[in-house]
């Protein structure tokens, strides 16, 4: 896989020639929108196959290896027929492996609403571990509203993808709620009905596990919420079913705050089967531009989560979305969501050139609305999705999580199936 970035005059095929592959491949493997209209800026993912090389006088395995920058081991695997001492001659062809080896095989979750297009599932489910269906919302007296997930449910088993029932304390206004955790929490008859509910719905609907995703949990419910999770896991556990808990990104066990309080990564990590860190939305809504995931901050995270977290439960959140900010920034308005896929479209649409920050790892660019109002979009492209995967690699966690699929980001299955072997659990 290559990474190719845009530069000005780039079409497909000078890009295609360049690496020995087809433009109508590369148009095809990255869905291109507008294959004939390049975004200086855009990235475009190149999968290539194995090449041959002719061997010239004077050349070695070890200056070919080096000539087309792979491992001379890898070189060697690839021409099982050259023995040692390795002697080769000119006019002999060298088969150049292009593919490096993959880093291992990790879990993948995807949440999705029931919402999700077909097209859109139907690409993404062999990218999976895990499915999560998002969500159920739970009361105060531990009853949950419905959601139509049968034929998702059964869809994602038929693709071997083990899927994931979610519960949210998300009230009637569409807000997180910290009341509703703490009447369940104050309540063992609500705590029982919540967990026998939970456990009829695992079973009619023919679920592999829970996500619980408890946010805005007042602080001083912190034991209380570490209690309910044990009395559910437990509950869970004989039934054979797995626990997933999402988290908020915490860079220390003191971190203040009303959405980080109250979850504890020791007691979670001690008691969940996984734990799903949430490291996006530190550019939000409200917010002033910033990069959703910013690597640098997501690192300062995990090195906290890996000292009270097994680092193979963890699995590391991944934003599928960008925001759309327009400046100056005023406290109290709100950026705009935008699609990966569409905001390399909107680029395109106002002549923006698409920049990188590498201290975040991250894309970005500025226009011009028809209002004479100057934007800025960050959002996530093949770079920043190449580098949150070898992040998780790097910090040797179970996988990752995406945050939605609901929307197709045909680049962040290219990079990670480069890059990964997804694990099927079922």
């Amino acid at each position: 896989m290559v990474i190719y970035v845009v530069k000005p005059g780039d079409t497909l095929y000078t890009i295609g020639q360049k690496y020995g592959v087809s433009a109508e491949k590369i148009a095809s493997d990255n869905e291109l929108t507008q294959p004939n209209n390049l975004v200086v800026g855009q990235t475009i993912v190149v999968l290539l196959e194995n090449k041959i090389h002719i061997v010239k006088a004077g050349e070695s395995l070890y200056s070919i290896a080096k000539m087309h920058n792979v491992a001379l081991d890898d070189l060697i695997s690839a021409n099982p027929e050259i023995e040692p001492p390795y002697s080769i001659f000119p006019g002999q062809e060298i088969v150049v492996p292009l593919k490096k080896p993959k880093l291992g095989t990790y879990e993948v979750n995807g949440f999705a609403f029931p919402n999700i297009r077909q097209d859109v599932i139907d690409k993404a489910l062999g990218n999976l571990s895990y499915l999560s269906l998002f969500s159920y919302q739970v009361s105060e007296t531990g009853s949950l509203t419905e959601i139509p997930d049968t034929e998702l449910v059964t869809k994602s088993r038929s693709a071997g993808v083990a899927p994931l029932m979610v519960i949210t304390n998300i009230s009637e206004d569409g807000g997180f709620s910290g009341e509703i955790t703490n009447s369940i929490f104050a309540s063992s008859s609500a705590q029982n009905t919540l967990i026998a509910n939970v456990l009829q719905t695992l079973k009619s609907k023919n679920y592999y596990g829970l996500v619980v995703d408890f946010e805005y949990i007042f602080p001083s419910d912190r034991d209380n919420y570490t209690g309910f999770l044990i009395k559910l896991t437990d509950a869970l556990h004989k039934e054979n079913y797995k626990v997933f808990v999402a988290v908020a990104p915490k860079t220390s066990g003191d971190q203040q705050g009303t959405l980080y309080e109250a979850h504890d990564y020791g007691a979670i990590g001690s008691i969940a089967d996984k734990v799903i860190i949430m490291t996006y939305e530190w550019g939000y809504t409200y917010g002033p531009p910033l990069a959703v995931a910013p690597i640098n901050l997501v690192k300062k995270v995990l090195d906290y989560a890996v000292t009270v977290i097994p680092s193979r439960k963890i699995l590391m959140g991944i934003p599928n979305y960008g925001y759309d900010w327009t400046l100056p920034f005023v406290q109290g308005t709100a950026a705009t969501v935008v699609g990966n896929v569409g905001a390399v479209d909107l680029a395109r649409e106002k002549g923006a050139f698409i920049q990188f920050d590498e201290t975040s790892q991250a894309p970005f660019f500025n226009y011009y609305a028809t209002n004479g109002k100057e934007h800025v979009v960050w959002f996530e492209d093949a770079r920043s999705i190449n580098a949150k995967l070898n992040t998780a690699s790097e910090y040797n966690l179970a996988g990752v999580s995406y945050w939605t699929i609901n929307r197709n980001f045909p680049q962040a299955w290219l990079v990670q199936n480069s890059l990964y072997d997804v694990a099927k659990l079922i």
